[in-house]
């Protein structure tokens, strides 16, 4: 019975000592995102004039045509500058009386990104919408008099966005031009000055932004994180991950000493399995042990080829453990040997791997044959013990990129040789 407690007692030890938790690399957010912030903007469409006209004097609902080349630069993601050129030509409708003239306008607008501060991004990263308005000069001239009449403006509208690609986006635009002392009416057929923001023009156009750069976005497209709110999520983040509990025994990973306890013991408030005899098997586990493979005799079921002890084999729990740069086992660590030696003697059709491993210190050629000959000097102990040969193949696994390769600790746990039942 004493051999089967000490059985496993290694195995419970190296169990926990394979194991390792790892390290949840912080993504960086840049919050200086690089982008895209010029835009040439070429669009045509239609137009209106409300007011002045005179009586008997008028244009189709809408009249063609209206052209506007922009260009426009971004400070950030929601704000920024537009400079525009327009063309809007005047004409009388059928039953109206003929008249010809032509309006010409140059503006410096300011422009929001409508689409942005309203957070579009939620639900699509297609559609945009800006918001514009400005101030600047215009000038009417009729096509069948010497006519020149020059006055400010004032002008606003929005424009929706479609964007095709990084570098084209559809638009569609509404704006309203105000006219400050606009002398002449849109007809040219009488004059009077006028005060004021009195003249009233609307114009309606579809056309396309070229977005300029060499970045792959434009500002018009990109979503930024403020800096506060990064800083709450990687506090939430680093919370979640301290409250990580690989073993789920009810004590977090950064505070457990065993994080790795075997699974429905019963531990203390640091995590560590309850073993109030001291032998290092929890006391949970050992009842069951000695309960359901315990025995009279002195040959224990245990060590028969049954599934429980080949997983346990098999999945890396008997091991021998190395120093840094040795061949040699560890004195600690014979005792996974001398498991793999019962266990062969007991099961004598059975034949095993034992598998070489090495950390990542050093050239990779080098501990490819360290990690052979750390498997050979295990397979030497073995046939001096008169296992057959026969009954031994050595693997060399060479380097166990599994741990921090900066973590001393956590090297010690690859260097190792396990085994494989065949």
């Amino acid at each position: 019975m004493k051999k089967l407690i000490l059985t496993f007692v290694f195995a419970s030890a190296f169990s926990t000592l394979s194991a390792q938790t790892k390290t949840e690399e912080k993504t960086v957010k840049n919050t200086n995102e690089t982008y895209n912030k010029w835009s040439v903007e070429l669009a045509g469409g239609v137009n209106k004039p409300q007011r002045p006209l005179t009586s008997g004097y008028f244009t189709a609902t809408p009249s063609p045509f209206v052209v506007d080349l922009g260009a426009r630069y971004m400070f950030n993601n929601k704000f920024g500058l537009k400079a525009d050129l327009g063309y809007n030509s005047f004409e009388g409708k059928d039953n109206s009386a003929s008249f010809d003239t032509k309006y010409y306008r140059v503006d410096l607008q300011a422009v929001a990104n409508l689409g942005r501060i309203m957070n579009f991004e939620t639900w699509t990263n297609r559609i945009g919408l800006l918001g514009h308005a400005g101030f600047g000069l215009a000038q009417l001239e009729d096509e069948n008099s010497a006519l020149k009449d020059r006055m400010g403006n004032f002008m606003a509208g929005v424009t929706g966005q479609i964007r095709l690609t990084n570098r084209i986006a559809l638009t569609g635009d509404f704006t309203t031009i105000l006219n400050a002392s606009q002398n002449a009416n849109f007809d040219a057929a009488t004059t009077g000055a006028s005060r004021g923001f009195q003249g009233i023009l609307f114009n309606g156009t579809v056309g396309v932004s070229v977005y300029l750069g060499k970045n792959a976005k434009h500002a018009d497209w990109v979503t930024l994180v403020d800096q506060n709110t990064i800083a709450l999520t990687d506090r939430v983040n680093a919370l979640e991950t301290m409250l990580i509990d690989t073993d789920q025994d009810g004590v977090a990973d950064y505070l457990d000493l065993e994080p790795n306890t075997v699974s429905g013991v019963m531990v203390d408030s640091k995590g560590k399995a309850i073993d109030l005899n001291n032998n290092n098997v929890p006391d949970e586990l050992e009842g069951y042990l000695l309960k359901t493979y315990g025995s009279a005799t002195d040959k224990s079921p245990l060590l028969n080829n049954n599934e429980l002890i080949t997983n346990f084999i098999n999945g890396g729990y008997v091991a021998t453990y190395f120093d840094f740069d040795k061949s040699t086992p560890t004195n600690v660590s014979t005792e996974g040997i001398d498991f793999m030696l019962t266990y062969l003697r007991n099961n004598p059709t059975a034949s095993v791997e034992i598998i070489g491993h090495a950390d990542e210190i050093g050239r990779s050629a080098y501990n490819d044959k360290l990690s052979t000959a750390r498997a050979e000097q295990v397979k030497s102990i073995l046939l001096k013990a008169n296992v057959e040969a026969s009954r031994l193949n050595v693997v060399a696994a060479g380097e166990d990129t599994s741990v921090e390769k900066d973590s001393e600790l956590a090297r010690k746990l690859v260097r190792r040789a396990t085994f494989r039942v065949k």
